[in-house]
């Protein structure tokens, strides 16, 4: 049985795309419906196939953006890279109606269930594009109204840039167990209340739970980001078997 479950999540299928919409300026969430979707859980990820006319294949991974409740469609937040293969393709050209070549979930290392015991109260890092699992955690908490205390730390390049920013901001306003905190890299609009540089130890210090709260940690984004953050809480005393990373290439890749 557990053969034939991996066997399924490792093959090609077919996905219609049912929507699709801007989240930033170079960011697009693509919604597909699947029928053979076998579902996943918050934080694993899906490998995206295109086929050109002359039978040239180009592969990339992307996050998963939904939470597991949503089944059987799934969401996924692409970034554009101007010279990528695939995202301007999926940014740019990809229609409601139109089909598109995944595979998946992948990944169970860097996951989260709010239906299980995973340690003290969350602490998520994410830089940029690096939201995407985060935020499928996030919904999932929201889905099945859990309770778990939750802190998101959130470097953007400015407030243009911060995915998800509207929801964001009405979850952190809705519930008191969930606290959003933002700091922009580059720029930030009159009365900017988070912080205005690159995530260090002093902000991790302000920001992390305490160490006798024993929290469960997952950062995600560029490779310098990720090591900066994990190396900042291990300087702070914070557990490393806690804390679980991902990170992303130059290319946006997983």
């Amino acid at each position: 049985m557990e053969r034939r479950t991996l066997l399924g999540r490792l093959t090609w299928q077919l996905g219609e795309v049912v929507a699709t919409g801007p989240e930033t300026p170079r960011t697009k969430s693509i919604t597909l419906a699947l029928p053979n979707w076998m579902g996943h859980r918050a934080g694993q990820h899906v490998d995206v196939r295109l086929t050109a006319e002359d039978g040239y294949q180009a592969e990339r991974s992307y996050s998963i953006a939904s939470p597991p409740e949503e089944a059987p469609r799934v969401t996924l937040t692409v970034e554009r890279l101007d010279d990528g293969e695939v995202s301007p393709y999926l940014t740019e050209e990809l229609r409601v109606g139109d089909k598109l070549e995944l595979r998946g979930p992948i990944g169970g290392y860097f996951v989260w269930e709010a239906s299980m015991s995973m340690g003290g109260p969350l602490l998520l890092v994410a830089g940029g594009s690096g939201i995407v699992p985060l935020m499928a955690m996030i919904r999932h908490r929201t889905a099945i109204g859990s309770t778990v205390p939750t802190r998101l730390l959130y470097s953007s390049r400015s407030f243009e840039d911060i995915i998800y920013r509207e929801e964001l901001t009405r979850l952190d306003e809705a519930d008191q167990m969930l606290e959003v905190v933002h700091t922009s890299t580059r720029s930030h609009p009159p009365g900017w209340t988070g912080y205005a540089r690159r995530i260090d130890t002093d902000i991790l210090r302000e920001v992390a739970w305490p160490l006798d709260q024993h929290p469960l940690t997952f950062i995600y984004g560029p490779t310098p980001f990720v090591e900066t953050a994990a190396a900042g809480l291990v300087a702070l005393g914070h557990v490393p078997a806690h804390t679980k990373t991902e990170r992303f290439g130059p290319t946006g890749e997983r």
